[in-house]
């Protein structure tokens, strides 16, 4: 395989999108945003329009990075092209930006990173809707992601199901027990350098390239999440564990736990029904146990009544990374269920 840009079939529009909800977010993070805009083979040839399918990214992902050209493997870009051009039903992909100044959002709105779901469900996808040829409802339109951009992607139509009527989550953030608690114990013992205080951490890690110290993934992790699903109101993280002992603090884990995407399933089981597909898949040996997530989610969607036909479930030999060949398979089965 050439290690160099191959030619597309269809064509991507790199965008620019300004946010009035990201101006003067807690962060000071930029308010315009890139937005990546790909248009099927034949989208300019005719003025028909098309189902579209949005795609978000896992923690510390940018939109950049889906440019990125791995040793024997094609970017996502290239790939997605090659689903359409070898023949699956034609639609508008979108790649959206979502990073802050700790990483990503977890496309939630907090008041420690600022309002990421609502930037993506009220700003950018009206504004697709209004620049390109795109079919304006949500049996039309699908939401994807690996990763912590698999947990947006099954919080969304939950929260959304105005707006987006099939998803496809990989490996996503889940049952959140054996995904993040696990990571208390090592990140209580890595803060013991910074006298067990998290926020002089983050400041050393400002202070240096970064991933310099082994500790770095974990806390940045955590740290970034806390700020997404358990700030304060002023802003601040508030870990879910005591930083000394890393015994959960039952009061601001239960805020993770309520959104654990597999908890929140009962609470919006007629939103679940109603999607027309759901694509989960994980590796066998994920490092934060996501198979068993997606297997604990599989379960909690065929409780809340979605008929297994619409349900594509699979374990593959893999971890957590490397898993970039799933997602032209997710993209060619959605655009089959969301074609009219």
């Amino acid at each position: 395989m050439l290690p160099w840009d191959s030619p597309l079939a269809g064509r991507l529009d790199r965008r620019t999108i300004t946010s009035e909800l990201l101006r003067g977010n807690p962060l000071g993070d930029p308010h315009e945003r890139p937005l990546w805009v790909y248009v099927p083979p034949g989208y300019d040839e005719t003025d028909e329009r098309y189902p579209a399918v949005y795609v978000i990214q896992g923690y510390t992902g940018h939109l950049g990075m889906w440019a990125n050209r791995m040793p024997f493997r094609q970017p996502f870009v290239e790939t997605a092209d090659a689903v359409f051009a070898n023949g699956a039903p034609p639609c508008v992909v979108v790649f959206v930006d979502a990073w802050t100044s700790y990483g990503g959002s977890q496309f939630v709105d907090s008041p420690g990173t600022g309002r990421y779901h609502s930037y993506l469900c009220d700003e950018i996808v009206p504004w697709v809707d209004a620049h390109y040829r795109t079919i304006p409802d949500r049996e039309s339109r699908a939401i994807s992601g690996k990763s912590s951009g698999g947990f947006g992607a099954m919080i969304t139509p939950m929260l959304r199901p105005d707006l987006f009527g099939a998803l496809a989550t990989h490996a996503g953030d889940s049952l959140y027990e054996l995904c993040y608690l696990a990571d208390f114990g090592k990140a209580a013992r890595a803060l013991r350098a910074y006298d067990h205080d998290v926020h002089a951490w983050w400041a050393d890690f400002r202070s240096r390239p970064a991933f310099t110290r082994s500790e770095d993934a974990t806390l940045l992790g955590l740290y970034g999440v806390a700020a997404c699903f358990s700030a304060d109101d002023d802003g601040t993280p508030r870990l879910p564990f005591d930083p000394v002992t890393g015994a959960p603090l039952p009061q601001v884990w239960q805020r993770w736990l309520d959104r654990d995407p597999v908890r929140m399933v009962p609470g919006h089981a007629e939103a679940i029904r109603s999607l027309r597909a759901v694509w989960i898949d994980a590796g066998r040996s994920d490092e934060y146990y996501l198979d068993l997530g997606a297997e604990a989610f599989r379960a909690a969607i065929a409780e809340a009544g979605i008929p297994d036909e619409r349900v594509h479930f699979e374990l593959f030999d893999a971890g957590h990374g490397g898993i970039d060949y799933r997602y032209p398979l997710s993209l060619g089965w959605l655009a089959e269920k969301v074609a009219r």
